[in-house]
């Protein structure tokens, strides 16, 4: 099973993600579009009792037909702290990723990657402490600015830290419908990763993946005893 070690503190997440930052790869193009098998995760909490809920659903890349999903329910066993918000999630994501049978090419979080005030999103962190490739795509936009991308599905625009460096893309998967915004987590380049966000929305603004993780643990949240 995937462990990853809850830190004591903020200065100590602080420092795991420092000496984790250093192992993200990004020399690799990545898992080809349309090919394999494609996991999105997605939590979902209850602050009344102090719960996370997580959930994995691998998709057939090409049809986009469910594979298999699996889900895991855990205690919350970090503080909301902007910027080290996978120390919330990932030890309840890797739950659910380790109750698959199959081992998915490429996930997809519904959240960032490099494009994250300290570069190392819940993408980067999960995909190097899995060695799987990883790719961030979220819905709302964080820690850069951006241009609108053009009104039909399939443009794009940087989306641009502080210094001015591309840390991630605004992509609009549908006509004229509010971008997404895609980064690279690990083992993916951004090209990759923009053309799989496109891949996996034929239908709506969100990724299939990501629609069927967000209902999956949210129902796994509802039933949790």
């Amino acid at each position: 099973m995937t462990s990853v070690k809850t830190p004591a503190d903020e200065a100590e997440a602080r420092a795991i993600q420092d000496e984790l930052r250093s192992r993200v790869v990004f020399g690799e193009a990545g898992p080809a579009v349309g090919r394999g098998l494609v996991a999105g995760v997605d939590v979902a909490y209850d602050d009344e009792r102090d719960l996370v809920a997580a959930a994995a659903v691998v998709l057939d890349a090409r049809t986009l037909d469910v594979v298999e999903e699996a889900t895991a329910v855990g205690k919350v066993s970090f503080p909301y702290v902007p910027g080290l918000l996978a120390f919330r999630e990932l030890p309840t994501v890797l739950a659910a990723l380790d109750a698959l049978g199959a081992t998915p090419d490429l996930v997809v979080c519904d959240g960032y990657g490099i494009a994250h005030p300290r570069r190392f999103g819940l993408a980067c962190h999960l995909g190097v402490v899995t060695g799987l490739p990883a790719m961030g795509v979220a819905k709302n936009p964080f820690t850069f600015t951006y241009e609108e991308p053009g009104v039909r599905r399939g443009e794009t625009s940087p989306l641009l830290a502080e210094d001015g460096g591309e840390v991630g893309r605004a992509v609009r998967t549908q006509d004229g419908i509010k971008p997404v915004y895609v980064s690279v987590g690990h083992r993916v380049s951004l090209d990759t990763a923009c053309a799989h966000a496109l891949a996996l929305s034929p239908r709506y603004r969100i990724p299939e993946t990501t629609r069927l993780a967000d209902s999956l643990c949210r129902r796994a949240l509802r039933d949790a005893g």
